[in-house]
């Protein structure tokens, strides 16, 4: 029977980037992929080395993925919204 004893710390690391990219505009899209990039090598270690931290692992995908999600529809939000701005301004005039 193996013991599991030590967490992986690039599941800790894409958890934290995940959330991360939640709450950050911007940046987030970029800590989204780092967090994706680093999610799914955590998961291939701990498969190898037989090591704690999957769920974290799978959390922080998760957390990423919405993280990336909410920036796209973030930056569409203020094109459109600066689209219909300068429209509606040359109407007036």
């Amino acid at each position: 029977m193996d013991v599991k004893t030590e967490t992986n710390s690039k599941s800790i690391v894409s958890l934290v980037l995940g959330i991360l990219s939640i709450f950050i505009p911007f940046v987030g899209f970029i800590l989204g992929v780092i967090g994706i990039v680093l999610s799914r090598m955590a998961t291939r270690e701990i498969a190898m080395r037989n090591e704690n931290g999957k769920g974290l692992a799978v959390a922080g995908l998760t957390c990423s993925i919405v993280g990336i999600v909410l920036q796209i529809l973030l930056v569409l939000l203020y094109l459109l919204f600066f689209i219909l701005f300068s429209v509606n301004s040359f109407e007036i005039q």
